[in-house]
């Protein structure tokens, strides 16, 4: 490796960024994630930095920019547009030892900014030293899709329960119980949004000691899909069918869709083209629902023509019955963007 990654702490602490347009404006949007103070280096500002002073998220230095501005601070991003007036600027702060980012020209970069995957406060970092940012901008995507978006509120949660865990829960049985919360039920509840079922969960365990041994809560995911292209299922449909372990799909699906599911799945074909031997629907929907009585995650993926949103499927009440959670995915029916999208909702 040429660059080692790591996290800078910004609580408490001065980003400057030297600038006043729009490259300035990128720098701020990223910095802005953090709770660092941002201090805005130049004589005018666009519109939008503007607002971020009147809003007090940033400081405006509008004097002449002087070594003084940069020193003692974690980060100094100079951003002017101006190669002659960024090498000056860049002499500035090195002469007070700040790393230093300079927009555009790697040679003078102490820091590069990776592509952010963020789940605060769980934050993925994508680098490829200034060579590629293409490619770190596809890998991104690709661990977006994998990365449940409310993930870090589970995480949070963690955080705050780490000193209860540590009272009630035994050492060696603390690895299997953070691995509980994080691969087993918790987070499994957590994702589904059912947050104050997954937060008594782990609160319950913690009194017990110890995680539960017999763990026997699966999800039934229906997803509907059509004749668009894969990139226009939902984020939610993508992540059901990348932790599925069993996949139960019609003919008429896509083999392009298909490809996006977790490799390792079980994957099932029920028939309904025209020609071919359909399975009866009473016996497909049987198969679901015993399979998730087991504890797996199973996916029911239906090709469909026309939007279906508002209607409880019958597989939902079979699934309620059984006690068996059941979602409805939303998902993109057709790539003409004038079509609805299906409404999802959790049953139990």
């Amino acid at each position: 490796m040429h660059s080692f990654p790591m996290f800078i702490h910004t609580t408490g602490r001065r980003v400057v960024i030297a600038g006043g347009g729009e490259q300035a404006a990128q720098k701020a949007r990223l910095i802005l994630k953090t709770d660092a103070q941002i201090v805005l280096a130049a004589p005018e500002l666009d519109d939008e930095l503007v607002a971020l002073v009147a809003d007090n998220r940033a400081i405006w230095h509008s004097d002449e920019i002087t070594p003084d501005v940069f020193d003692g601070a974690v980060i100094g991003f100079i951003a002017t547009g101006s190669p002659a007036r960024n090498a000056v600027l860049h002499a500035m702060a090195k002469s007070v030892r700040c790393p230093v980012n300079v927009v555009d020209h790697p040679a003078l970069c102490d820091l590069t900014t990776p592509s952010i995957v963020d789940r605060d406060p769980v934050v993925v970092a994508i680098g490829t030293g200034g060579t590629a940012p293409v490619l770190a901008r596809q890998i991104k995507t690709k661990i977006e899709e994998s990365l449940p978006v409310n993930l870090g509120g589970l995480a949070a949660l963690a955080g705050r329960l780490r000193a209860s865990a540590s009272a009630g829960v035994a050492w060696p049985q603390r690895v299997a119980f953070w691995a509980w919360v994080f691969s087993g039920a918790p987070r499994a509840l957590w994702i589904r949004g059912a947050e104050r079922e997954a937060a008594a969960l782990i609160k319950t365990a913690i009194k017990a000691g110890r995680a539960p041994t017999d763990e026997s809560l699966g999800l039934i995911s229906q997803i509907c899909v059509g004749a668009g292209a894969k990139d226009l299922l939902t984020l939610r449909a993508v992540q059901r069918m990348q932790t599925a372990d069993v996949i139960y799909y019609d003919d008429q699906v896509g083999l392009e869709v298909l490809e996006l599911a977790r490799r390792d799945a079980k994957r099932i074909p029920v028939g309904k083209s025209v020609g071919t031997r359909a399975w009866p629907q009473g016996q497909i929907d049987a198969l679901i629902v015993a399979d998730a009585a087991r504890g797996l995650n199973v996916v029911s993926l239906q090709f469909a023509s026309q939007d279906i949103g508002g209607v409880e499927p019958e597989l939902a009440c079979k699934a309620r019955a059984k006690g068996v959670l059941f979602e409805a995915v939303p998902s993109v029916i057709t790539s003409e963007p004038s079509m609805p999208r299906t409404r999802g909702r959790a049953v139990r």
